[in-house]
């Protein structure tokens, strides 16, 4: 399923667009990740949340 509704992350403004509006920055997707009890990806998501290089 492709998400249409994005959200500015300078002002918070909605929009359809892939840029906003107001300001011309990138709009991003405002909705969370689906979530999977069997997840075997979840390691490399909390990498990138925290920026820590886990050792593989």
């Amino acid at each position: 399923m492709k998400w249409k509704i994005k959200k500015c992350p300078k002002d918070g403004t909605y929009t359809l667009k892939d840029s906003c509006p107001i300001c011309g920055t990138t709009t991003i997707i405002p909705h969370p990740a689906r979530f999977s009890p069997i997840d075997k990806y979840v390691k490399y998501r909390i990498e990138l949340k925290k920026g820590i290089k886990l050792n593989c």
